[in-house]
């Protein structure tokens, strides 16, 4: 069984938040893995061991100046890790994305490949549909529970009301939502043995890709960041035996009444 998890590197969520001059995100202090890629590492290696053998591959892109992220998921069990790193792919948008994980991806074979539902730092949630498109898998999305019998795929999707039990042919695209499983916690021996994992760096020529990715190729483009308005303290009314007065006037002046 072999299992590729899409992870990604975010900025500290604990530390400042800044933007560059292009309003994307300032990714240049201390990046860690988005806690919501765990729960797919977890995920895979729980599939893996059930399979009675195989690897997990961890592929993402962004910087590879720092890879802490990374080693983190090595850490917790992984095989080995691939991250594309170039400076043409700033300003890539999420399709871009797509391209360049279903390129890394599509170098060798596999059984299924896991994903958030959508990144921390991000929150487009396009990004996994589209890879299934380009790589031209199945994609269940949302999935409470996940297993794999013979070479069948059975999933819980989460709903609004409920759960919906689905099944697709392997191989195929799954993203997970957080609390499908617990996501282990790094040992001593597993961070070091990290440390000699193989970690590749790919740039985009690597994978055939120059000039369609990053600002170059998006079709979308962020022309703002404004800070949200913050919120106001509400106007308080003493009852002083006309309290149901005020209110009904209060709701005739908002026009819910």
């Amino acid at each position: 069984m072999n299992i590729v998890v899409c992870v990604k590197q975010i900025p500290d969520p604990a530390a400042p938040q800044s933007f560059d001059a292009s309003n994307n995100l300032n990714r240049a202090g201390k990046l860690i893995l988005d806690e919501a890629d765990t729960y797919g590492v977890e995920m895979a290696l729980q599939l893996v061991d059930k399979a009675g053998g195989g690897e997990v591959t961890v592929v993402s892109m962004g910087s590879g100046a720092d890879v802490a992220g990374l080693r983190n998921a090595l850490a917790m069990g992984a095989t080995k890790a691939v991250i594309v790193s170039d400076e043409s792919l700033r300003g890539s948008d999420a399709l871009s994305t797509a391209k360049v994980l279903a390129a890394v991806i599509a170098r060798q074979p596999f059984d299924l490949v896991l994903a958030a539902t959508e990144s921390s730092d991000g929150y487009t949630g396009t990004t996994p549909v589209q890879l299934a498109e380009l790589l031209g898998l199945p994609s269940i999305t949302f999935a409470k529970a996940v297993s794999i019998e013979g070479t069948t795929l059975k999933v819980s999707r989460q709903t609004e009301a409920g759960y919906d039990e689905v099944t697709a042919p392997l191989p195929a695209l799954v993203t997970v939502t957080a609390g499908v499983v617990e996501p282990r916690y790094a040992s001593f021996k597993g961070i070091m043995a990290a440390k000699s994992k193989p970690l590749e760096v790919l740039s985009v020529s690597d994978l055939g890709l120059d000039g369609q990715v990053g600002a170059v190729g998006a079709r979308e483009a962020i022309v703002a960041v404004e800070t949200a308005e913050t919120r106001q303290a509400g106007e308080k009314y003493v009852d002083e035996g006309d309290g149901a007065q005020k209110v009904v006037a209060f709701l005739e002046a908002i026009k819910v009444l």
